[in-house]
């Protein structure tokens, strides 16, 4: 919530808005180029769907959000709250109770619209409104009834910040210079919550920890400036693991002022950046030239922050762009995919005429989405899905071979990873680009790959239509030389064919603390053996060591894996040098540490198996990379598919081998299933699978 917004909103009426939204229907039809993005490799963006109700955000999630490789959603406020008998977009920053009954849908729906995401390879994070409890009396979307506002379900008077620590006549925060105000004092009346007190704390983190439970993988803290910095680390510090086993991720909105500093919150989690969506409103309404200077320009630190272009407060007050900004306002979200710095988000929500308007409801319940008529679904536009595949692909390439040609055109490429062209100007312009990218023709993602672009000499001569950009990356490349010049303009959309292909290495390896798997090989995109350019991978799946490169089609390669400690210290692999081949397809290589090529194959483990909060299922067997029998050595499952339970284990070809699924609990306690071992015999090829259920 934003401070500024005046005393008397609560009493203002809302114009009357739509009701009876259609509901999402089927899969929509993404773009050519987003197939690419495989679900298996998600990145970081988030998706913000503002005020979207669970069945829509669960419908979203799987035919869009997944496919599309978005990495987690940012949902509204689950918590009961206000219900007036005129609705405003506001009533979800008061809480009236806990419960996970309110008007996006009911507790049931959401559980369910966090495990949809889930399978979708989309992370969940809630909206967290843990500063204040509501302003008004009245009856919350559960039914809960509230006649004082010191007293509600969850909370008694002696929680809240009294007289004797706001120092203002109505306990209103009347100086946003002065910290104990700002922190002690009540926003816009709304009761603050004594975040100091130990017991206060643990209820929010409780409240917090039940979402956790149901799945939520992290939280966006709502007015975090208004708690003080250690309050905040202290409540965080009781979080709960999520179900995938890692720490909840934490972002808070510190809203601009002199004080609090966001730096003041790095301690418990990133940060939403402001000023960085100052500086895309600067840009894309004057000139995106400026944007050279961005890194210094007072944004905050990239690691410690999530980027935006708008959200749902500044929207409103004018201080960002919004929906109605129009094509100047998709170029800033492209742009900010493309520009490696901080976590970057996408607002998608609804369209307003009134800045206090609610989203299209019946009876204050959200009705379902309909990107048709009333709201605007900027996660699913074309480019911005092309975009988010473009993002992924570029990982941590550093920005490079930047070019400003005008103050209305720009380009930039990443390493060699990927190249993006924005005009911000009211005509088409047509420029020669350094691109750092390898010769050959592209698809133009911006378009879904109606266009290409063609690189030689690592030179691009682009023409980008009006309030519009251009943008490939080393995936989209269509065709090499001998192929239609289509220009970036049209053309024959590249021949079909492809110049590289995904590998997939995964690799069975126990490793020490602050040690990290590699691998590097004979062809550039592996390093061509110097270790210092080799692929880090992924140990998401420990022990199994995961990546995806994209290596030349139709090549014979070598390869290998090595370790490397925090001191750079590099061991290889005994076993002698890997081979493998590409065609024009995917490949996965699946290996095990100083085994052989020949020697080894890989089974998914599939375990039907409900469990209890903290508790967690691994495999364990006769095999080393099964553990060797030890329950210590098992291997732990994920649950991202609960209550089926998996896990991709590396192991020997046409060997039989015994196992057993067993249960961990928070403590370390062990069950087993019942009944005797399990048997698997595997073959010569690969992709085994072995799907059983809890006995």
């Amino acid at each position: 919530m934003t401070r500024h917004r005046p005393p008397g909103v609560f009493r203002r009426t809302a114009g009357a808005v739509a009701a009876g939204a259609l509901a999402l229907a089927g899969v929509i039809a993404l773009p050519a180029t987003t197939a690419q993005a495989d679900t298996t490799a998600k990145g970081d963006v988030i998706a913000n769907l503002w005020e979207w109700n669970w069945n829509s955000i669960a419908s979203e999630c799987t035919n869009v959000l997944g496919p599309a490789g978005y990495g987690a959603v940012q949902v509204a406020p689950p918590s009961e709250s206000l219900k007036q008998s005129s609705y405003y977009w506001w009533d979800v920053y008061q809480p009236y109770s806990y419960t996970l009954n309110s008007r996006f849908g009911t507790a049931t729906q959401f559980a369910s619209m966090v495990s949809a995401c889930h399978t979708a390879g989309v992370k969940v994070y809630t909206d967290a409104v843990i500063n204040h409890t509501a302003a008004q009396t009245g009856t919350g979307y559960d039914g809960t009834t509230i006649t004082n506002k010191y007293d509600t379900p969850d909370w008694d008077p002696a929680d809240y910040h009294t007289s004797a620590d706001c120092p203002t006549s109505d306990l209103t925060i009347q100086d946003y210079s002065n910290l104990t105000q700002v922190q002690n004092c009540e926003l816009l009346g709304l009761p603050d919550l004594k975040t100091s007190a130990d017991n206060v704390r643990s209820g929010l983190a409780a409240f917090l920890n039940k979402q956790i439970a149901l799945g939520v993988d992290g939280f966006r803290v709502d007015s975090a400036k208004h708690i003080p910095a250690t309050d905040m680390a202290a409540i965080v510090a009781k979080l709960n693991t999520t179900t995938s086993g890692a720490a909840p991720y934490v972002f808070d909105e510190v809203y601009p002022g002199s004080t609090p500093q966001p730096s003041d919150y790095y301690s418990s989690g990133d940060v939403l950046d402001f000023t960085y969506a100052s500086k895309m409103k600067s840009a894309f309404q004057g000139n995106v030239s400026d944007l050279s200077s961005l890194e210094s320009s007072g944004i905050l630190p990239a690691a410690n922050s999530v980027s935006f272009v708008t959200n749902h407060d500044t929207e409103r007050n004018g201080l960002h762009m919004s929906y109605k900004d129009g094509d100047s306002y998709k170029l800033a979200n492209l742009f900010e995919l493309a520009y490696k710095w901080s976590t970057p988000t996408i607002y998608s929500s609804w369209q307003w005429t009134q800045s206090d308007q609610a989203p299209p409801n019946s009876a204050g319940f959200v009705t379902d989405t309909d990107c048709s008529s009333g709201w605007n679904c900027l996660d699913r536009d074309t480019a911005v899905v092309g975009m988010v595949a473009w993002h992924n692909a570029a990982g941590s390439a550093a920005v490079s071979d930047w070019s400003t040609k005008s103050s209305s055109v720009i380009g930039f490429g990443r390493s060699g990873a990927g190249f993006f062209a924005v005009n911000n100007g009211s005509s088409s312009a047509t420029y020669t680009f350094a691109t750092g990218m390898a010769d050959g023709t592209y698809s133009n993602v911006i378009d879904g790959g109606d266009s290409t672009v063609t690189v030689s000499g690592g030179n691009a001569s682009i023409t980008i239509p009006a309030k519009d950009a251009v943008a490939f990356y080393n995936s989209s490349y269509t065709c090499t030389v001998g192929c239609d010049d289509g220009g970036s303009g049209g053309g024959s959309g590249g021949g079909g064919s492809t110049s590289t292909v995904t590998a997939t290495f995964n690799e069975y390896a126990a490793t020490t603390s602050g040690t990290d798997v590699y691998v590097v090989g004979s062809v550039d995109a592996l390093g061509a053996w110097d270790t210092s350019k080799a692929v880090k991978l992924s140990s998401t799946g420990y022990p199994i060591w995961s990546g995806a490169v994209n290596v030349p089609i139709n090549t014979s390669f070598t390869y290998k894996y090595i370790k490397k400690d925090s001191s750079g210290n590099v061991t290889w692999e005994s076993n002698a040098n890997r081979s493998a081949a590409t065609t024009t397809s995917a490949l996965s290589l699946n290996n095990a540490w100083n085994v052989a090529n020949a020697d080894a194959t890989d089974v998914t483990f599939n375990e039907y198996a409900t469990t209890t909060y903290g508790t967690n299922v691994y495999v364990v067997g006769s095999l080393a990379s099964l553990g060797s029998w030890n329950t210590g050595d098992a291997i732990p499952l994920s649950s991202e598919s609960y209550p089926t339970w998996s896990k991709l284990v590396i192991v020997p070809k046409s060997t039989t081998f015994t196992y057993k699924y067993i249960k961990k609990d928070s403590s370390g306690t062990v069950t087993w299933e019942s009944g005797t071992n399990r048997s698997y015999t595997t073959g010569t090829s690969s992709g085994y699978t072995a799907s059983d259920t809890w006995k």
